[in-house]
């Protein structure tokens, strides 16, 4: 699973060269507007061409703050450190269980390959440095196993003593589609949402899809795609490492309690969700092409936009 801190693999290649630019025609109605801040640790951008630009980002930081309660790994009361504290969360926030939801759709789509209850492998790997000890890791793979997490309206309970979640591969899609369901209930489109994983409103105020390039290790992918109405995810298995050396990746295979293979440098998934973009991207870190493509199938609208 994706570390909250990870080295970012997309980038906006033209929308981000049209900021600041003066209006070019009639049919541009406000010049582009650029938020950047944070949001799950990772950098966030919201872009649009709006009059009111200003009170549309304010909602849409409000609806990221509002989110950061309940994933966050880092503020000390939000839904998910409670769960973690205490093995179990009554009354569970209706979006923490939406996306509890959906990863059990991508844990069962990848045949396990995503999985949110790595977390204590990943601070074990934290911990260590990369190399745990053989016998710390095997107490680390006992706390793991999405088989043994149960959740309803009442109630989230995580069956085994030790255990913890992380939805850093699939959360920061998930406030994605939030900010985007928030922004077009009030009537608004052409806006580009990017939390960690990017999700398009509309396509740009002046028409076209939004210009979305890819960086796969040291090549770069231009243009990969004009990004409308749609979500891109991606997860580089070296995106971001845990130890000195730059080899152990913080993808780890559920499985094994290893580091995904650095069989692939990038995994970009299209879909209609960027929450179940995120989660295919992640655990197509960890599958063989055909396998992944099988898993990507399950979903509609969903698809691999760079898989190498």
């Amino acid at each position: 699973m994706k570390n909250l801190s990870r080295r970012r693999f997309l980038a906006i290649s033209a929308a981000a060269a049209t900021l600041g630019a003066a209006p070019s025609g009639p049919s541009r109605a406000a010049q582009l507007t650029r938020w950047e801040g944070i949001a799950l640790g990772a950098r966030a951008t919201i872009t649009l061409a709006h009059p009111d630009a200003a009170r549309i980002l304010a909602r849409a930081r409000a609806e990221i703050d509002r989110l950061e309660d309940i994933f966050s790994l880092y503020r000390p009361d939000s839904a998910l450190v409670r769960l973690n504290r205490d093995g179990q969360l009554a009354d569970p926030p209706f979006e923490l269980l939406e996306c509890l939801g959906q990863c059990g759709a991508v844990h069962a789509a990848t045949g396990g390959a995503f999985d949110p209850t790595v977390q204590p492998l990943w601070r074990l790997y934290a911990q260590y440095r990369g190399r745990p000890p053989q016998q710390e890791l095997a107490r680390a793979r006992f706390r793991t196993g999405w088989r043994h997490v149960a959740f309803d309206s009442a109630g989230i309970r995580l069956a085994r003593q030790g255990m913890a979640l992380t939805l850093n591969g699939i959360a920061q899609g998930y406030v994605a589609d939030r900010v985007v369901a928030l922004l077009r209930a009030e009537g608004l489109g052409d806006i580009l949402v990017d939390t960690g994983e990017m999700r398009a409103l509309g396509g740009m105020p002046e028409g076209g899809g939004w210009p979305v390039s890819l960086q796969a290790g040291a090549e770069r992918i231009p243009d990969a795609v004009r990004l409308r109405d749609r979500a891109l995810a991606s997860s580089a298995p070296l995106g971001t490492v845990l130890d000195t050396d730059g080899r152990v990746g913080h993808v780890l295979d559920p499985a094994t309690g290893r580091p995904a293979p650095a069989r692939w440098r990038l995994v970009s998934v299209l879909a209609p969700s960027a929450a179940i973009a995120d989660g295919l991207s992640t655990a197509g870190c960890l599958m063989e092409r055909d396998a992944f493509a099988r898993a990507v199938a399950r979903f509609e609208g969903a698809e691999i936009l760079w898989m190498g």
